[in-house]
């Protein structure tokens, strides 16, 4: 009998953590990392004590209590004698992990699970996972391509041995080259293969049931859909999607597959449930274009970590420009990586505008220093940057922000092409950027302004968002037509309920860990 249980995704964006079971299979559609439920209990200084495993996160109610999934090495001997009492509490295995794209709120709590389920992805995800915790300092919660084995010791969980693959299979491959395969079994610690081969190639089934996968548009590549096939009927899960991007043909084509395939059930992402539509792709390029053609001195382009679409468009404004686009270590890694999962993407070296900023650390990766040593004559150092101000634009994120001290500005436009403010922590970031901002004289475009968290109108256009709006979302809803929707991923069930009344479809609201088995 098919059964659905929303682990995360409920009331809140991202998170997500969905629960299929049908006869003896059982699989998860993603495995996310809730930032808004971790934010209520943690913050950058208070943190899940590694040595502690999973107490912390099974204590304040971050991780569902489901004795099974995860690590061994991650539990003390006593650990489930306290939780077990729990509502939500019980012992499960499961199948794999359908992952639909690497933003850490859908892939991030991966971690935690056994190192021998199998995540199914396409291998634009895979890679892309790969290169950001290649590029991640060490850390328990961010072990979504390969994990630390850990054993107790005296009470206290130790890391042990060397990292482990976890098994991925490639859902929109049939091979993978030979670099491909070096860079996917390498450790980012030391120059040596991590174990062998942890991978296959697009299986027809999971378990009992059939499986499909779907490209859509997002604001990362590789980003799926997936449909099920039940023993009820279809089950189709989204993931995250936007039909204003470049890759929007993408997700026409899932939508007219679905019109196809007639899902009975279709979990539906809901981010931007009841807002209008923004931004497309193109006219945040045109707006970035016109603003950095006005510009004098340096201009920094600040977006969201790994939105490799938005650099993509900062670097066509770069060669519309006349200037070079210096990007971090980090995001090079990131591209290498992309160029090794599709024939597609170009290599850095292949795009002479494209400089790598050098900047200050006293001990490199092997990542970075293999970064460094391979485009040794695209490095640009700080000085540099600061006398050729006129000449570039600098991809920096609000992480990167200390890298200003060592450029020392005079001047310039900092243009802010990220996603708006949700909650009073994202509003003391903005907070510090604005002071930062300040601070080296530069002109702001595109920031929330302290009084209200939103930009200002005449500055609105910088940032295109990687979700659908409201309308398009009901516009995909009518067109699959499913019998049941289940609205996940969204702060705004009840946009659906109000406008998908009399409409024939059954809209179903989750409740955290409660199973829907009466589909």
């Amino acid at each position: 009998m098919l059964s659905i249980t929303c682990y995360g995704g409920v009331g809140e964006i991202g998170g997500n953590k969905i629960l299929l079971e049908d006869g003896e299979t059982r699989l998860f559609f993603d495995f996310g990392f809730p930032f808004k439920k971790r934010a209520k209990y943690f913050e950058e200084y208070l943190n899940p004590r590694p040595g502690a495993g999973l107490l912390d996160l099974l204590e304040m109610g971050i991780l569902p209590p489901l004795r099974g999934i995860y690590q061994e090495g991650m539990e003390s001997k006593k650990l489930w004698q306290r939780f077990r009492s729990l509502p939500l509490y019980r012992e499960l295995s499961i199948d794999g992990v359908l992952l639909t794209h690497a933003h850490l709120d859908h892939s991030g709590y991966i971690s935690f699970l056994r190192d021998d389920i199998p995540i199914y992805a396409s291998t634009m995800t895979a890679f892309i996972a790969k290169a950001m915790q290649d590029s991640t300092p060490p850390n328990f919660e961010r072990e979504v391509c390969y994990s630390l084995p850990r054993e107790s010791r005296e009470g206290y969980l130790r890391s042990q041995g060397t990292y482990r693959l976890r098994p991925f299979a490639f859902m929109d491959s049939s091979s993978i080259n030979e670099e491909a395969r070096a860079f996917w079994n390498s450790s980012p610690i030391k120059k040596k293969t991590l174990s062998t081969d942890s991978y296959c190639f697009a299986p027809e089934k999971i378990g009992a049931l059939r499986v499909r996968f779907f490209p859509v548009d997002h604001s990362i590549p590789g980003a799926a859909a997936f449909a099920v096939e039940t023993s009820s009927g279809w089950v189709v899960y989204t993931g995250d999607l936007r039909f204003h991007g470049r890759a929007s043909h993408q997700s026409e084509g899932f939508a007219a597959a679905m019109g196809q395939l007639r899902p009975y059930i279709l979990l539906c992402e809901g981010t931007r449930a009841g807002d209008e539509r923004g931004a497309t792709e193109e006219e945040a390029c045109a707006n970035c274009l016109q603003a950095v053609s006005e510009a004098k001195g340096l201009v920094i382009a600040d977006f969201g970590a790994r939105n490799v679409e938005r650099l993509l468009t900062f670097h066509s404004v770069a060669q519309q420009t006349g200037r070079s686009l210096v990007i971090m270590g980090k995001d090079a890694h990131l591209l290498e990586a992309m160029r090794l999962a599709s024939e597609k993407v170009p290599s850095v070296g292949d795009l002479p505008d494209i400089l790598i900023y050098e900047d200050f650390k006293s001990r490199l990766s092997s990542w970075e220093a293999e970064i460094r040593r391979r485009y040794r004559d695209k490095l640009i150092s700080p000085l540099d940057v600061r006398h050729n101000a006129q000449s570039v634009i600098l991809c920096l994120s609000f992480w990167d922000l200390t890298d200003l001290i060592d450029i020392a500005p005079e001047g310039g436009t900092y243009i802010y092409s990220s996603a708006e403010v949700f909650d009073e922590e994202g509003a003391m970031d903005m907070r510090r950027l604005a002071n930062w901002i300040a601070h080296f004289g530069m002109k702001a475009i595109g920031l929330p302004r302290a009084e209200s968290w939103e930009i200002p109108e005449v500055e609105q256009g910088f940032h295109s968002s990687g979700h659908a709006s409201g309308a398009e979302l009901l516009d995909l809803i009518r067109r699959i037509n499913p019998r049941i929707l289940i609205p996940i991923h969204t702060e705004n069930t009840e946009y659906f309920v109000e406008n998908l009344r009399g409409s024939g479809i059954e809209v179903r609201l989750p409740t955290e860990g409660e199973t829907m088995s009466d589909l």
